[in-house]
């Protein structure tokens, strides 16, 4: 993913701060919390959270909270679901397409909680 043309598509000024954000947020496999990556970002919490809503406000990002009471950030490429465990509060997200007739209502996100296999052991 390109971050200079999503953010020229935006209309979003590329600040180093944005730049070093979407950097992680892009390479990351798994959706990440603030305490996941701001040992590898030279910012303030304030400041990454004025640009993580600016991201959001302009539907770069998604979030959600999670059992630990964190808030967790993904690039918005496709969206999908989220299985949250709530024994070890792993995330896990789930590209298979979940059918649910909910007519009349537009679904964006989907988080499913309960108990991983690694836990049911």
């Amino acid at each position: 993913m390109n971050i200079e043309k999503l953010t020229d598509e935006k209309n979003i000024k590329l600040t180093t701060a944005r730049k070093a954000i979407l950097e992680i947020l892009v390479n990351a496999d798994k959706p990440l919390s603030y305490e996941d990556i701001k040992d590898k970002l030279s910012m303030d919490k304030a400041t990454f959270y004025r640009n993580i809503t600016k991201f959001e406000e302009e539907n770069i990002l998604n979030s959600f909270e999670s059992n630990n009471k964190k808030r967790y950030f993904e690039i918005s490429k496709t969206k999908h679901s989220h299985f949250i465990c709530n024994n070890c509060s792993k995330i896990q997200c789930i590209h298979e397409k979940l059918n649910f007739n909910l007519e009349g209502y537009q679904v964006d996100n989907i988080i499913i909680k309960g108990i991983c296999p690694n836990c049911l052991k």
